[in-house]
């Protein structure tokens, strides 16, 4: 089917305002079993206190501070810095990078959740460690990832769910996610057309592919807003669709997390909905491998 005579039904970016969506598609596919989950479907995510054991925090701060340092990755595109303070923000593809993370990825602990969620066999379109040092992590504007999987990847649906575990603690004041709880029925159709190349701007700081501060104010007064706080070793799953976001971090107190992308292998990426081209495999993946089969991961990485 030629990409122009496509059924878009999450239209966004573009030139005039238009209503919100109320969504249509479920939010959980499947049978949800781990009680930790039980209010997915209402709040669109659910906190996992001790995902990790304090052992297993230590190791991976370890992990990911060896990649953060890593000269090898110096200049790859898969390693985001700050804009202003010039640090690592994020690096991608982390599952191809280091083989302790792709082994915890395929753990049922880990990937059991987002099937749960996702009913369907899922794999990952998207990894990534996120580091938000002291005094200059800077945070992310209000956004739903969807929307930016939708118009820039070419994600037909939001059946998609993320999962970020915590590697610092996460205080209120040092730039941990704010969440809107709810609103991953309601889709924000955005304004502005996606230029080629955005994600190299967007990954830093996202300006095309946000709502409106009217959008965010109606929003936050029909949906409220929480955080997702905590210590190490806890977890946040959410919806693809949430409304989340984050403030600078002017503490002494840094905040890390490995972040895991789980799409349903039958909700694979087509061409942009409302992008030029398509972002690169090591932000969005075109290969469909059921996480549950590991020994592809574990091998590729170091």
């Amino acid at each position: 089917m030629p990409v122009s005579d496509r059924l878009d039904r999450y239209p966004t970016r573009l030139t005039e305002p238009a209503p919100h969506l109320e969504r249509t598609d479920p939010t959980v596919w499947g049978e949800v079993t781990s009680p930790e989950l039980a209010g997915f479907d209402a709040n669109g995510y659910a906190i996992i206190p001790d995902l990790l054991s304090q052992e297993e925090v230590a190791a991976f701060g370890a992990e990911i501070g060896h990649l953060a340092a890593d000269p090898v990755l110096y200049g790859d595109e898969r390693v985001v810095v700050e804009p202003v303070a010039g640090q690592v923000r994020s690096v991608f593809q982390v599952h191809k990078l280091s083989k302790p993370i792709a082994e915890l990825v395929a753990e049922s602990r880990i990937v059991g959740l987002a099937e749960q969620i996702l009913g369907s066999e899922v794999y990952l379109h998207q990894t990534r460690v996120n580091y938000m040092p002291g005094f200059g992590g800077s945070g992310f504007t209000w956004h739903s990832d969807f929307e930016t999987w939708h118009a820039e990847d070419g994600m037909p649906a939001p059946r998609a769910v993320s999962l970020s575990i915590a590697l610092t603690d996460n205080f209120p004041f040092n730039g941990s996610l704010m969440l809107m709880p709810g609103s991953h029925r309601t889709f924000v159709p955005c304004l502005g057309e996606t230029p080629e190349g955005h994600y190299r701007e967007s990954l830093r700081e996202q300006r095309i592919g946000v709502p409106t501060n009217d959008d965010i104010t109606f929003l936050a007064a029909r949906f409220g807003i929480t955080q997702f706080t905590g210590k190490a070793g806890s977890a946040l799953l959410f919806d693809s669709n949430l409304m989340h976001g984050s403030s600078n971090n002017i503490t002494p107190f840094p905040r890390s997390n490995i972040f895991l992308v789980f799409n349903s292998v039958e909700n694979a990426l087509t061409e942009p909905f409302a992008a030029p081209v398509r972002r690169p495999t090591h932000i969005a993946a075109r290969e469909v491998t059921p996480v549950r089969e590991v020994a592809p991961l574990a091998d590729q990485a170091r």
